[in-house]
C-alpha cells in the first residue's frame, strides 16, 4: 500500500483520488470546498477541508511522508504554485501537476514537477488520431513523445506472428499486450508464436513517431 495526496477536489482530482483508494491505497484529500470534500469523503482514506498551500496543514492532515501528490487546483494557477511549493517543502518528491495551458506547464516544469496533465489537450489529440483513421483506437501518454497506444491489426499482418513481424526492429516499438475484442480478452504477448486474428487489437508502446509508421501499415 502506498500513500497519496491530493489537492483539489473538482472532476479530475476526485476521480484519481477514487481511483487511487479503488486500488486499495491509502489516500489522503484535501479541497477547501466543503462540498467536495463530503463528496469523496466516503471514496478515500482521509478528506479534509483546507488549504494546501499552507505547510502546517498538510502535516497536520498526514501528508508529510505521502509517495507522491497529484496537485489539481482548477483554473487557479497561483493556488497550482504555492501548493507545489508546500509539497515540496513536506519532502514528496513525485509531484504531479494538473494544468489549463502551455504556458502553466512550462511554469510548472520549472520547479521540477515530476509530470504536468493537461487533460483537455490530451483527449484532444486522442480524438484527432481516431478521426484520422490513423488506425490508432486509444491513446495513452506516458512523457514526452512516448505513449500506448491500441491499434487494430492491419491486414498485412493478420495470420502472422510477433516473431515473423518483427515489430521492434521494424518500427521500433513493443507489442505489450493482446486484446481480443470478441470475447473481450486481454494477453501478454509473452508467446511471439500466436498468430494474429482479424479480430485482435495490440496494445503497443513506443514514440508517438514510430507508433504513427506503425499505424500506417495496410
Amino acid at each position: 500500500m502506498r500513500r497519496f495526496l491530493v489537492v483539489g477536489l473538482g472532476n479530475f482530482g476526485s476521480s484519481v483520488a477514487e481511483s487511487l483508494f479503488a486500488q486499495r491505497h491509502e489516500v489522503i484529500a484535501i479541497d477547501t470546498d466543503e462540498d467536495a470534500v463530503d463528496r469523496v469523503s466516503k471514496y478515500v482514506s482521509r478528506a479534509a477541508v483546507g488549504d494546501a498551500k499552507n505547510l502546517h496543514t498538510l502535516e497536520k492532515i498526514g501528508a508529510k511522508g505521502a509517495d507522491a501528490a497529484v496537485i489539481s487546483t482548477g483554473d487557479d494557477i497561483t493556488a497550482s504554485i504555492l501548493t507545489t511549493m508546500a509539497v515540496h517543502d513536506l519532502g514528496i518528491r513525485d509531484v504531479y501537476v494538473k494544468v489549463i495551458s502551455r504556458d502553466h506547464a512550462r511554469v510548472m516544469e520549472r520547479m521540477k514537477v515530476t509530470e504536468t496533465i493537461f487533460p483537455e489537450r490530451e483527449s484532444a489529440i486522442s480524438l484527432g488520431k481516431r478521426m484520422a483513421g490513423s488506425g490508432l483506437l486509444n491513446y495513452v501518454k506516458l512523457g514526452t513523445g512516448f505513449s500506448i497506444q491500441e491499434m487494430g491489426v492491419p491486414e498485412s499482418w493478420m495470420g502472422r506472428t510477433l516473431r515473423e513481424l518483427e515489430l521492434r526492429q521494424r518500427f521500433g516499438i513493443t507489442v505489450v499486450a493482446i486484446h481480443d475484442i470478441l470475447t473481450d480478452k486481454m494477453a501478454a504477448s509473452s508467446n511471439p508464436d500466436v498468430r494474429l486474428k482479424d479480430s485482435d487489437t495490440l496494445l503497443v508502446a513506443g514514440s508517438d513517431e514510430d507508433l504513427a509508421k506503425a499505424a500506417e501499415e495496410k
